[in-house]
């Protein structure tokens, strides 16, 4: 799936690729309802009642992924209340063997997110992965999410890299394909992004369940 001997930069997704969605997941569909109601003193479906919509309306977007966009947003401390919950943050499977074999291999390993840097900072904490990486890019240094092409224009002023040597993985069907629009030759798609849910096919993509299926060989 992976011709290794063809690739110079690995770029990796961090939510749903190499952290368990579950997180973010339960982050968003309970934990922040929860507090939104009682903040607002709402019984819980009608929380859920109110922040869906808020929430359609911004994904793909900047602010979809901005911790203090939506602690303005809904009067809440987002940070801090992902710090509650921070025991479900958890790495996949075999992706620390992965990163450290990757860069042993001598390819250039570099983490793209559209995380805050605020939840990518708590998520390093949590799980140390941070020397793991060569480098690690925030969309929002950027300005830009990864579902728009600028973001990938702009990312090589940085980060230089060449589209037919550079494998991309990530668990977003529409950042998949913005990646394939923009030229990026080795593409994988995350069937399983939350452990707790099925897995599912992405269409038009190689895809793994697991980083073992694509484990570079030293």
């Amino acid at each position: 799936m992976v011709p290794w001997q063809e690739i110079e930069s690995v770029f990796l997704d961090m939510d749903g690729t190499l952290l368990d969605l579950h997180f973010d997941n339960h982050f968003w569909r309970e934990h922040v309802p929860l507090r939104y109601a009682e903040r607002h003193n709402l019984d819980i479906k009608t929380a859920k009642s109110q922040l869906i919509p808020k929430f359609r309306l911004k994904e793909g977007t900047m602010d979809w992924y901005c911790v203090d966009y939506w602690s303005r947003e809904l009067n809440l401390d987002i940070a801090s209340l992902k710090r509650e919950i921070n025991h479900l943050i958890a790495v996949h499977e075999h992706v620390t063997e992965f990163l450290q074999r990757t860069r042993e291999c001598g390819k250039r390993v570099v983490m793209l997110t559209n995380a805050h840097a605020k939840s990518l900072d708590l998520k390093m904490e949590v799980t140390g992965l941070t020397d793991a990486f060569d480098a690690l890019v925030c969309a929002h240094d950027i300005g830009y999410p990864k579902e728009d092409l600028r973001f990938w224009s702009r990312l090589g002023e940085g980060e230089p890299f060449r589209k037919e040597t550079t494998l991309f993985i990530d668990d977003s069907p529409s950042v998949l394909r913005t990646a394939r629009e923009f030229g990026i030759h080795h593409i994988v798609a995350v069937r399983k992004p939350d452990s707790q849910s099925a897995p599912r096919e992405v269409e038009g993509f190689s895809s793994i369940n697991s980083f073992s299926e694509i484990m570079p060989v030293l």
